[in-house]
């Protein structure tokens, strides 16, 4: 959401972008907290996977700096809509895969795939901010994570690094606008928080769907701003 918000304040795609990553990091550090119980029953396996995740930041925030605005301005609906529709369908498609296969993924096979997987993702991140964390609880679900609280949890952690290494590139390179910065900050780090007691009382479905809803109204309504 603070994305198209930024847009609608009138800033420049890339700035926004640039903007929002380093804004709302701060959240990821309250979100943290406020899923620490999640967190901490995750394995080690999926938190050493973090590493993927800073240098598939760092690729995507790079990316960023040498892309055309006018090209950038055209790729976000279609950024967002992509991630939507695969946490959309994801669900169905691992369930046909465990009716397939009950037997155990060897881990001298699974780690290094998962790591491809979340650089990639990361770079996605790292690039576009704004639509990272849906595509995030996408993979988590594809490498068999069915726990919505869970997932969020270790997404925020992912994204706590790959928004940090990002933003980090995007201020050296200038991409801020610093007078939203704190204000945003400040927000991010309470809605962090809040949102983990409130997406536990409303339940794993409720979470989801409203993640779907999200997803699939902002990536409309940048449609519509861009053609």
């Amino acid at each position: 959401m603070s994305f198209p918000t930024l847009l609608w304040l009138g800033l420049p795609s890339i700035s926004a972008n640039a903007t929002s990553t380093v804004a709302i990091w701060p959240g990821t550090l309250g979100s943290i907290w406020g899923f620490r119980r999640e967190l901490a029953q995750t394995g080690a396996k999926m938190k050493m996977l973090a590493i993927a995740c800073l240098a598939g930041g760092g690729t995507g925030a790079l990316l960023l700096r040498v892309t055309p605005p006018s090209l950038f301005d055209h790729l976000v609906p279609f950024l967002i809509l992509f991630a939507t529709v695969l946490f959309t369908v994801q669900a169905p498609i691992q369930a046909k895969l465990r009716e397939r296969s009950s037997r155990p993924v060897s881990t001298g096979i699974w780690m290094p795939g998962a790591a491809v997987l979340l650089f990639l993702v990361a770079v996605y991140g790292g690039y576009f901010g704004a639509g990272s964390s849906i595509m995030m609880l996408s993979a988590l679900s594809a490498l068999g994570m069915t726990d919505i609280l869970q997932m969020t949890a270790l997404t925020s952690f992912y994204s706590l690094c790959i928004n940090g290494v990002a933003a980090l590139i995007f201020i050296s390179a200038g991409m801020v606008y610093w007078p939203y910065v704190l204000p945003m900050a400040i927000a991010a780090m309470i809605g962090g928080y809040g949102a983990a007691g409130i997406a536990r009382k409303i339940g794993r479905t409720a979470v989801r769907r409203f993640v779907m809803g999200v997803g699939f109204t902002i990536s409309a309504v940048m449609l519509v701003r861009t053609f």
